[in-house]
């Protein structure tokens, strides 16, 4: 495969946040153990039922494909992610892309960025997780799922971050999004193209990150 700026500036990143990141306690068994969101991926990318409407993002590929069932019914080709590319294990600020499975929770048709989807990130399953890893305290764990049971949706402003969706390009380079992975953490398009994918989606559509 040949090596671009996208996928060199991703994993440079990538390494500069690992290698950043202070010890702690927890960290050996952050190293064993079994990781949520990979291993709901592995089974994620299979339709629920037969004409299921459901969305996949490809970072290695930088697409996003609509499927109906197993058949694919749109194409959409490049995406952007974040900066720091994606990863099953986010906090905010990182300029990291949650993978994982999500559905649509929101539509913004007055954002910056043209038109705003959301997804319903951070997931219980990235609670679970940040709490084996010490990056959620038990009260703040706590606190995610008293959130989440009061209001339906998982709160925005844990050190897990938030506000993370699929969204046009508005005001940023096209020549850029074309080029690099540019995002703060969501999946960018562009304006025509979020414009069609959100008349082919609704609240509650699944959206795999992977």
């Amino acid at each position: 495969m040949t090596l671009n700026r996208r996928y060199f500036v991703a994993g440079a990143l990538a390494l500069m946040t690992a290698y950043a990141a202070p010890a702690s306690a927890g960290f050996m068994a952050e190293v064993a153990f079994t990781d949520l969101v990979e291993q709901q991926l592995a089974q994620a990318t299979h339709p629920r039922y037969a004409d299921e409407i459901w969305v996949l993002v490809n970072h290695g590929a930088s697409t996003l494909d609509v499927y109906r069932g197993d058949n694919r019914v749109e194409h959409f080709a490049p995406v952007s992610v974040g900066r720091g590319g994606t990863s099953s294990r986010r906090v905010s600020g990182g300029g990291v892309t949650p993978r994982g499975e999500f559905h649509v929770n929101r539509f913004n048709f007055d954002s910056r960025w043209h038109l705003f989807v959301g997804l319903d990130y951070p997931t219980p399953d990235h609670a679970r997780m940040a709490l084996r890893t010490g990056v959620y305290s038990r009260a703040e764990y706590q606190a995610y799922f008293d959130y989440y049971r009061r209001y339906g949706n998982p709160p925005q402003n844990t050190v897990l971050g938030g506000a993370i969706g699929l969204h046009g390009l508005g005001p940023a380079d096209p020549d850029i999004h074309e080029r690099f992975d540019w995002t703060q953490g969501c999946v960018a398009m562009t304006d025509p193209q979020i414009d069609r994918l959100e008349g082919l989606v609704d609240i509650g559509t699944r959206v795999v990150i992977r």
